[in-house]
Parts: structure tokens; sequence; C-alpha cells
């Protein structure tokens, strides 16, 4: 989708937006549902993107059964990564936190650490060490490699979404520092009227299975809305259409 702007005045049979697409076509609707997702925005370390979603990962709800009992590490990236990394430690004995150029551990979550039996490790990463298509450890500026089977990092998450600032409606940064995110009601409805939102693109954390089911909660909304716009302008249609024919009575 190229952009999107606001047509008609949102009456019922006509059509509130106007929608260009990135080939060159255009089409128009009364009612958005915005479902685009974010893009993750990985730190600036050489090899990791090219092993995302490989030996590269990020959710231990999505990734832990497959790297279980392996060789762990996790990349600091924020106030988030030992809690990140507390629940990869459910999937093995063996994690690593590498603090990277993120602020180390305060006294209460290197306890936490420790009591866990996670090992924190300072320095900066420089690369990941691939052998055979296959991650084999991680690499500080100082030289030193640390044999890993698997790299957790937290991605930043930005809104798939910048056509929508044609109709006003910005993306705002999360509370939780993870990224950004378009606000909308438990609905999906938007600050915008007319625009509903689903998914990662207004909840950072959904997997799939909660990304369908806000579209689906979406969806249902907006026909109701519709719904309610199609009676709104059938009822004055009918009043008008009945005062007219007093009006010819009276004639």
């Amino acid at each position: 989708m190229r952009g999107a702007r606001r047509g008609g005045h949102g009456r019922a049979g006509r059509d509130r937006f106007a929608v260009g697409l990135t080939d060159g076509r255009a089409t128009t609707a009364r009612r958005l549902l915005v479902t685009t997702g974010v893009a993750d925005e990985l730190p600036d370390v050489p090899g990791l993107r090219e092993r995302w979603g490989k030996d590269v990962l990020h959710c231990p709800y999505c990734h832990g059964w497959e790297v279980r009992d392996r060789a762990i590490g996790v990349l600091a990236r924020g106030p988030m990564s030992v809690h990140q990394t507390l629940l990869f430690r459910q999937w093995s004995d063996d994690v690593t936190l590498f603090v990277h150029t993120a602020q180390a551990p305060v006294e209460e979550q290197a306890e936490q650490l420790a009591a866990r039996g996670i090992s924190v490790v300072a320095g900066e990463v420089v690369s990941v060490e691939v052998v055979e298509d296959r991650l084999t450890g991680v690499r500080l500026a100082d030289g030193t490699v640390v044999a890993r089977d698997a790299l957790v990092v937290s991605s930043r998450m930005t809104v798939r979404a910048p056509f929508l600032q044609g109709l006003g409606l910005r993306a705002v940064q999360h509370q939780s520092g993870l990224g950004e995110y378009i606000p909308a009601d438990p609905t999906g409805r938007t600050d915008v009227p007319g625009v509903w939102a689903a998914g990662n693109v207004t909840d950072l954390a959904a997997q799939v299975g909660t990304a369908a089911a806000a579209g689906a909660t979406a969806a249902a909304h907006l026909n109701a809305d519709l719904v309610e716009e199609d009676t709104s302008a059938a009822v004055e249609a009918r009043r008008l259409e009945l005062e007219a024919r007093r009006s010819d009575v009276v004639r």
C-alpha cells in the first residue's frame, strides 16, 4: 500500500477513504482495517540478520522448544533483557547473558541471574561465528569467542504503516521501549474515525493466534459500525420520504 487519505464524508453508500497501491491502482472504502504488522530492527552486529529466524531468535514461546537443552546466548539490548534471559533459562541449563552495549545487570538482577546459574559476559559483541550454516559462537571485541548454539536478540519493532500519516494517524513509542505501535481500543478502533487496527501493528506482544483473534474482533466491530451507519441512513431517508409525502398531501 502506498498511501491512504480521506475521501467522502462517510455517509452510507459513500466511500470515506481513498487508498493508493504500489502498483499504481487505487481503491476506495468506507472503513479501513490495518493489519500490516511491524518490522524487526536488529542490533548492528555482523551476521545477525543472516541468521535471524534460524538460530538467532527472540521469543521463548515461539522458538524455545527448538533450542531446548542447548547452549543459548542472550544479547542484551535494554531493561527487558534480564527478563528475556530468565524466560529462556526454562529451556536450558546453559544460558549466558552478553551485556554487549547495554547497562550491566543491577544488584537484584545479578542476584537473580546467579541464582539461576546464568553466566554474565561483559564486553561488546562484534559478530557471530557460523560454521557450515550453523551458529557456533559469539565473538567479543577482545577476540574472545564464546561457544553458543543459539543467540536470543530482542528486536526493536517499528510499525509498517507509513501510509497512515496521510490520515493523521501516527505510531507512538511503546512504554516497554520495545518499539512503536498504533494506539487502539480493545475493539481495534483507533483515534481516526473509520480506521481499525489489529495484530502486531497495535499489540507488540501478540502471537499468531492472538493477532488472528484481534483481527476477527476488529472486523466484527467494524461491520457493526457499518450496519449502524446504514441503518441510520435508512431511517433518515425514510423520515425524509414521509415528510415529503405529508407535504404533497398538504399541497
